[in-house]
């Protein structure tokens, strides 16, 4: 799933490919992406495209002084530039493939929204507000932004139960942390997955505090200097634990570990985070029974 910093670096990347450019059309090529229907995808036609921001792993492209479309590319979307389209959207035919969303500029050239898979769950919107989208307006901090301080950070966990994987991934306590780098940010600053967040003592807090910096930041810069193509095998090169159970752990050469839940896991490592205790595997621990 594209967070954080991938979703920043397309955001730039479709700010630079689309300055001084015009909205020519948007091809809805899925019927299940779009979630709104007022104003409509042709509210956009023939705009000037503005700018283009990130609302946690929300994109935002502003046509004009609006509409607004913004997308969530959920677990499996991903945009791609073109640098040309047909004239008209026969190119891609609407519920067949990955294709999802077509944007077309008036150059000719745009982008091509796809998710690859059979779950569908990317999502388009056109509002004239981006606060509109439910989603938007639940989130919470983003962990890049200047609001976000240690003190903040402080009462946020101060406020929760839950355990730290659940507090970092939680978009309404901070915005745009997903599964991979919510292990990254744990991994750094020495923390166990299930540590309960209001737990946490001011030393332990300083370290997620500056963890969470460290990673996500270091990971936005890989992610700009790094083509869109690439990106995705970037951002897996870059992780220390996530995705690497059965690996050595890059700092202490334990052995990373796992825990697997229905849809998803975690990776962490024991002598770095839990004091050497493995973790049990909730799934393992199921079948056993």
């Amino acid at each position: 799933m594209p967070e954080l910093p991938e979703v920043q670096a397309l955001a730039e990347r479709i700010a630079e490919a689309s300055e001084g450019r015009t909205v020519q059309r948007v091809d809805v090529l899925s019927i299940q992406v779009l979630k709104t229907f007022d104003p409509p995808v042709t509210a956009l036609h023939g705009l000037p495209v503005s700018s283009v921001t990130r609302h946690g792993k929300f994109l935002d492209l502003l046509a004009g002084e609006g509409p607004h479309l913004v997308l969530h590319l959920a677990r499996a979307g991903w945009i791609r530039h073109r640098d040309s389209f047909p004239d008209r959207p026969g190119g891609a035919r609407p519920g067949r493939g990955p294709q999802a969303l077509r944007l077309v500029l008036d150059d000719g050239s745009g982008f091509d929204v796809t998710e690859q898979g059979t779950t569908k769950r990317l999502a388009a919107y056109v509002v004239t507000d981006p606060q509109l989208v439910p989603g938007i307006a639940r989130l919470g901090l983003d962990p890049l932004g200047p609001e976000f301080t240690e003190q903040r950070l402080a009462e946020l966990a101060a406020a929760e139960r839950h355990r730290l994987k659940t507090f970092l991934t939680d978009q309404t306590g901070l915005a745009g942390i997903g599964n991979a780098y919510s292990d990254e940010i744990l991994h750094e600053a020495r923390l166990s997955p299930y540590a309960l967040a209001p737990s946490l003592d001011r030393e332990q807090l300083g370290r997620l505090y500056a963890a969470t910096r460290q990673v996500l930041g270091s990971a936005v810069e890989r992610a700009r200097a790094t083509t869109a193509d690439a990106l995705k095998a970037e951002k897996k090169a870059g992780l220390a634990v996530h995705g690497r159970a059965g690996e050595r752990c890059p700092r202490c050469g334990d052995t990373v570990r796992s825990v697997n839940f229905a849809e998803s896991s975690l990776q962490y490592c024991p002598s770095c985070q839990t004091g050497g205790r493995v973790l049990a595997d909730r799934r393992l621990s199921r079948l056993l029974k």
